[in-house]
């Protein structure tokens, strides 16, 4: 066993995760592709923390975040806009933007808390799933907690490169069922479920 980068995320129900690949798909015949949305190996998602584990130590998250599910009432969530951001190689990231209730403020800290014991940030290419990874990718897990832990924690969708054209209609209410572990694949990606709790 050895050591892999990972997300805890929040998955969105059917619907949001159907939606979200389809404005996916407009994304990618416009800009580049990336990023590719899928329900099978590259999940929509909320993240709520990015680290590198020992794999060793994932029974152990398991029942943290089977804790942490239980303790939770965040159930209900809505996107409420498209923003964009741009990382450090210049390019830009369209996300939908997910309303930070406290409750999920809450979870997020809970979240961050729970995993310190086990997250680690010095990643390198060999903890991500599959093979090209960009310097993006490994500076974003590396500064995790400085650049959207706790106050800067902004909850969203990654959708991928580039603008969407208007026209999309908020807000968009969906339902998030499992709390999960994941290993992050490039562009921080949700590759591979790991562990999964029921909310």
């Amino acid at each position: 066993m050895g050591r892999i980068a990972v997300d805890v995320v929040l998955l969105p129900d059917e619907a949001m995760t159907s939606r979200a690949i389809e404005i996916n798909r407009q994304l990618i015949t416009s800009g580049r592709p990336e990023i590719v949305l899928s329900e099978e190996d590259c999940l929509p998602h909320v993240s709520l923390a990015m680290g590198c584990i020992d794999e060793a130590d994932v029974k152990a998250i398991q029942e943290r975040l089977e804790d942490l599910a239980r303790r939770t009432t965040v159930r209900q969530l809505e996107a409420v806009g498209v923003s964009s951001s741009i990382n450090s190689r210049g390019e830009t990231t369209c996300l939908l933007e997910v309303e930070k209730t406290q409750e999920l403020q809450a979870l997020h800290e809970w979240v961050m808390e729970e995993m310190t014991p086990f997250f680690r940030y010095e990643v390198t290419e060999a903890m991500i799933y599959g093979d090209a990874v960009t310097g993006t990718t490994l500076d974003w897990i590396r500064t995790y907690p400085e650049k959207a832990g706790y106050e800067h924690f902004s909850p969203h969708i990654t959708i991928g490169y580039g603008r969407l054209p208007p026209g999309l209609s908020f807000p968009i209410p969906f339902t998030v069922t499992r709390l999960e572990l994941c290993h992050l694949g490039n562009h921080c990606t949700c590759r591979r479920i790991l562990v999964t709790a029921t909310l």
